[in-house]
């Protein structure tokens, strides 16, 4: 079963501060904590939650899961540095790790999970804000048909490596003034898969792999921010030795917006009002990404004022709601004025034009020309 996101375990959104992830992991860990509720799936709830919260709660474990998603997670450290356990065989397993042996190692026969491949895909503004399905062609290891990935030419059996007996390992040994230790190495006949094969497939060469260009159907979920990442299971690299195979992890990068910004689930823009409009008032059709809108425009509006338009921004994209659109003037200073709209303008500078007519602004004006006042 693919682990859910952590974000979502949470219930928290991908920008939440450190201090959120630790209160919503404490109200979940409260819920869930196996010795206050007994109910089926608790325990699994729980463990789910303090896994998220090991992940989002570390600065540098939270930085590689939002780049690589859960395998840059699981990527941190020796594991999570599990201790002793990872050395299973006590005091002389921690020397083969400092003199080169790295641990016990895994056997090579045993299945493992292919690896897992990363894409970018550059959206529009609009199909972020909307979402999409698409297809998307990508080169990718694929199981060689013709040895079934045993990488055996058909009709030939792979036989066990002599030198290592199958580990995949070499062992030396060594005096030190600790004693005897012993000193593994990966076997260097067989590469550390435990096997030869005596006449390999001409189709992959004995790899067991070939590459090939599939196309893979994604949906885009609306609301999708620069940066995030879709999560495709099993659409990895092949496993090994029948394993499972890896996940592929789609980047998104979105192309700027002409008009629009996009600040989270907000949409912001500037609408250009010519003096008569932001002096007189004004009804105005304005853009939205849903489409037209009436605004109204009060009279004696100034630069800089900010109208929000609730619920017309982008979708969220764990479906709590939307954002909204905040819409800032910029009144327009006239240019290359006629010489009928020269006299008006005069006409009006001198019955009074220039003077506030409000007391904020009429203080604003007064203490402008104290400030400037010349002695």
């Amino acid at each position: 079963m693919s682990k859910r996101d952590y974000y979502e375990v949470l219930g928290v959104e991908k920008n939440a501060s450190k201090d959120e992830i630790k209160k919503a992991y404490r109200k979940l860990a409260k819920k869930y904590h196996p010795d206050s509720n007994k109910e089926e799936g608790a325990a699994d709830k729980f463990k789910e939650a303090k896994e998220a919260y090991e992940v989002l709660g570390d600065e540098n474990k939270r930085a590689q899961y939002d780049q690589f998603g859960h395998a840059g997670a699981q990527s941190q450290g020796f594991g999570g540095f599990g201790g002793a356990q990872d050395f299973g065989g006590g005091f002389g397993d921690i020397f083969d790790m400092f003199f080169g042996g790295g641990g016990r190692r895994r056997d090579p026969n045993a299945p493992q999970q292919g690896a897992d491949l990363q894409y970018t895909m550059v959206l529009d503004f609009e199909e972020a804000i909307f979402g999409k399905e698409t297809d998307i062609t990508l080169p990718k290891e694929e199981t060689c048909d013709t040895c079934s990935g045993s990488g055996a030419k058909p009709g030939t059996k792979t036989k066990t490596c002599s030198h290592c007996n199958g580990s995949g390992q070499l062992n030396t040994e060594q005096n030190t003034p600790f004693g005897k230790v012993v000193n593994r190495r990966v076997c260097h006949h067989c590469n550390g898969t435990g096997k030869i094969i005596p006449e390999k497939c001409n189709t992959c060469g004995g790899s067991g792999k070939v590459k090939k260009r599939r196309t893979i159907h994604i949906t885009i979920p609306a609301g999708i921010d620069e940066g995030q990442q879709i999560r495709v299971t099993g659409k990895g690299e092949p496993g090994v030795n029948g394993g499972p195979p890896g996940d592929l992890f789609v980047v998104v990068q979105i192309n700027p917006h002409e008009f629009y910004q996009r600040e989270g689930d907000h949409i912001f823009c500037e609408l250009p009002l010519t003096f008569a409009q932001a002096a007189l008032g004004d009804e105005l059709e304005v853009p939205t990404v849903h489409g037209k809108v009436k605004l109204k425009i009060p009279a004696g509006t100034q630069t800089g004022k900010t109208f929000r338009m609730k619920g017309k921004g982008a979708p969220n994209v764990r479906g709590y709601g939307y954002g909204d659109q905040h819409i800032k003037v910029k009144v327009m200073t006239p240019t290359n004025l006629s010489d009928r709209q020269k006299e008006l303008l005069r006409e009006f500078n001198e019955i009074g034009g220039n003077e506030a007519t409000d007391e904020q602004d009429s203080s604003l004006f007064e203490r402008f020309k104290k400030a400037f006042k010349s002695e």
